[in-house]
């Protein structure tokens, strides 16, 4: 990350790549592609997925900005709430606030015996809950880091907190976590993919903590997602800046400066792009920007995948295949 000039350019394509899976574990599905062709529609053209998909990224983005001014706590959290549920059917007259009704887990349409799981009622003993929660999450205590983010992660998703969006607000919490507690500089964790790949014992895992009330399988399964994708995520930056370095190498070796030298720099950030983006990144003419994508183009490294001839949209799919 130290030999990027920009660091937080890798952001995007992991906070997108983030989105995708923590939404699928809700049951929201889309493809890498089609979020960070998000970016590039209008809010009223996205579809229901991409808008649900979207709205976590500008929640990160917005957790990034309250995590400098605040602590964890109910006010982040319902913000962060609100902002990922805006514009769909999970925004409710609760929406951001403790939920104001009772909830279940499980088959939507049945009654509440067919459920998979009743979390606390709404009401007083919610709040205290809760309370309690963002009390403990901020106190400085002997807990390893790993198994705090297992417990907070456990009892977050057992209060259930909001109406809708606790499995995307509480994974993100455990990045927020391990920003707060000095671990990460930056939320370049996913941890959801792994998740994902292993969905029935991540549901499993939480629903049979609350029947046996023994934790250490639990605190063993989710150590291992964050390992894991730790160690993944260490081999896909380092991907990513030998890739920004070999096609650095080779539009300078090929004579090219200026914008195709800045587009290059910028692309394992922005591995879709449209003419107008490149533009606001280089600060040249649009006929400037134009030329230097051509030249990425016929260098092979972007791929034009609209088929117009305006608002078009550049595709790098070898960062696409590391980021996978």
């Amino acid at each position: 990350m130290q030999r990027l000039p920009n660091p937080e350019i890798l952001l995007r394509p992991i906070i997108r790549r983030e989105a995708q899976s923590t939404s699928a574990l809700e049951g929201t599905y889309t493809t890498f592609n089609e979020v960070l062709e998000a970016d590039f529609i209008e809010e009223d053209r996205q579809s229901a997925e991409q808008r649900e998909v979207h709205n976590y990224v500008r929640a990160t983005e917005l957790a990034m900005e309250l995590l400098t001014k605040y602590p964890i706590c109910r006010t982040v959290l319902g913000q962060l709430q609100h902002a990922m549920v805006r514009g769909t059917e999970g925004e409710t007259y609760d929406a951001g606030d403790i939920r104001k009704r009772q909830v279940m887990i499980g088959p939507k349409h049945r009654p509440i015996e067919e459920s998979r799981f009743v979390p606390p009622p709404n009401g007083p003993i919610l709040e205290e809950m809760f309370s309690d929660w963002e009390k403990w999450v901020n106190a400085e205590d002997q807990f390893p880091i790993i198994i705090k983010l297992a417990l907070a992660h456990y009892q977050f998703e057992t209060m259930h907190p909001y109406a809708d969006g606790n499995g995307r607000v509480g994974r993100l919490v455990a990045l927020l976590q391990l920003i707060q507690a000095g671990v990460l500089k930056l939320p370049i964790l996913n941890i959801s993919p792994w998740l994902e790949e292993n969905r029935s014992q991540y549901m499993d895992g939480l629903l049979s903590v609350t029947k046996s009330g023994k934790f250490d399988d639990w605190i063993s399964f989710f150590s291992e997602a964050v390992s894991v994708q730790a160690q993944a995520g260490v081999e896909k930056v380092s991907l990513l800046i030998r890739f920004r370095d070999e096609i650095m190498t080779d539009v300078r070796g090929g004579g090219y400066s200026g914008a195709a030298v800045q587009i290059a720099e910028s692309i394992i950030g922005y591995p879709v792009i449209d003419v107008t983006t490149a533009r606001v990144l280089t600060g040249k003419t649009f006929e400037t920007t134009n030329q230097a994508i051509r030249k990425l183009v016929s260098m092979g490294y972007l791929r034009e995948i609209t088929g117009r001839s305006r608002n078009r949209l550049f595709v790098c799919f070898r960062v696409l295949e590391i980021i996978r």
